[in-house]
């Protein structure tokens, strides 16, 4: 059993309670830079066989049956990547281009002529949106505002109040340090899983986590792994042992879910929308990188809280990361330039992984694609999430500028 302490922990960070939480507990548990060990040393993955994966209640995910809006969405295998290089100017993300950006995608996936017509495919005046963003990176590496903002912008243009709105991720005090607040986004909830008091401390008077008090013990991830913390970690997990739980916020709290990962590497694959929506989504993630990390990518979001109200997904590849990832390394940030759009979340993923592999490749990071790096997609196809098989994706490309 691998304990994650304090001092392994920590020392991925470097800047504090953000960067600690963003490096992905994997190295802590002896899985080096990787989040897992199939992605990152393909010998291991040729030598490692399925019996050597723990057990886990996928089983328990097909027991409620699939709706209209189910994964993977209106559009199966329908993918939307704009290009526009004015997006980047003096190294600032322009908000208007972006804006453009975002609004075309919508109308290509959609076939709409009207953005608002568009829109309204995917959400509804008095539906609970949620904005799952990605700021675990810090603030040189999360979903950017102008995105964000883009996305609200649009939405209000719609008929979506902003009453109906809540930006989540993971941890709340994340959220905060990278600028998701109250302040710079007024009228919009923003709140996460695991929370900081104004104290700094993670525990009420209770006794309790405030994580604990987010986390919904119906709906749980079971895998055949024991997460065991210090005290020191445990306020980044809520819990140990082999339960991860699902967050209030996609069981009780939202209706439909809007996913804005960023476009990055971890390994030789990516971190995009189905690994945003999973680790995301569960406490006690440390314990499943190890040997885990493709099943929990593809098998969190089987469950009805991601699979049914995961409607739409916006990779932000405005700017990103090809090494280094799913941390902040500055010098493999790039401006990739590119919102990629779509319903399925696999074909998202997908298309995301040609371009950062084709940046890693042209950096000379490595030779060419792993079959290991699509592995957590292949697994999602198979569990009827969405389309991983590149042939079988159509591609809408547009180029803006």
């Amino acid at each position: 059993m691998n304990q994650v302490n304090r001092r392994n922990f920590l020392r991925l960070a470097g800047a504090g309670a953000a960067a600690a939480a963003a490096a992905p507990v994997a190295q802590a548990m002896g899985a080096a830079t990787a989040t897992a060990a199939s992605v990152v040393n393909p010998e291991n993955a040729d030598r490692e066989t399925q019996q050597d994966k723990p057990d886990t209640n996928i089983a328990d995910a097909a027991k409620i049956a699939r709706g209209p809006n189910s994964m993977p969405g209106l559009y199966p295998g329908r993918v939307v990547m704009v290009k526009n290089s004015r997006s980047v100017r003096d190294n600032l993300i322009v908000e208007q281009e972006v804006y453009d950006m975002i609004a075309r995608s919508m109308l290509e996936l959609t076939g709409e002529k009207k953005l608002k017509k568009a829109w309204r495919k995917f959400v509804k005046p008095g539906e609970r949106i949620g904005l799952k963003v990605n700021p675990v990176a810090g603030k040189s590496l999360s979903t950017s505002h102008e995105v964000v903002r883009a996305v609200i912008a649009q939405l209000e243009e719609s008929g979506i109040k902003r009453s109906q709105l809540t930006i989540w991720d993971r941890r709340e005090f994340e959220l905060t340090d990278v600028g998701f607040t109250q302040e710079n986004y007024p009228g919009i909830r923003i709140t996460g899983t695991e929370q900081m008091d104004k104290e700094g401390l993670y525990y009420g008077k209770d006794g309790k986590l405030y994580g604990e008090h987010m986390i919904d013990r119906d709906w749980y991830y079971w895998a055949d792994v024991e997460g065991e913390y210090d005290e020191y970690t445990m306020p980044y997990m809520v819990n140990g042992g082999k339960y991860s739980y699902f967050t209030k916020i996609v069981t009780q709290e939202l209706d439909r879910i809007i996913n804005i990962p960023i476009l990055k590497n971890a390994g030789m694959t990516v971190t995009l929308a189905l690994k945003n929506l999973a680790f995301g989504s569960v406490s006690n993630t440390g314990r499943l990188h190890a040997k885990l990390w493709n099943e929990t990518c593809a098998q969190v979001c089987a469950f009805a809280p991601l699979r049914d109200k995961v409607v739409l997904n916006i990779v932000d590849g405005i700017k990103g990361c090809f090494n280094g990832g799913p941390g902040a390394n500055p010098q493999f940030f790039c401006d990739y330039h590119t919102i990629i759009t779509g319903s399925d979340p696999v074909a998202v993923d997908r298309i995301g992984f040609d371009v950062v592999i084709a940046r890693r490749i042209a950096e000379g990071l490595q030779k060419a694609p792993t079959p290991q790096g699509l592995e957590f997609m292949l697994q999602a196809e198979k569990l009827s999430l969405g389309v991983a098989d590149r042939e079988k994706i159509e591609l809408r490309e547009v180029i803006l500028g």
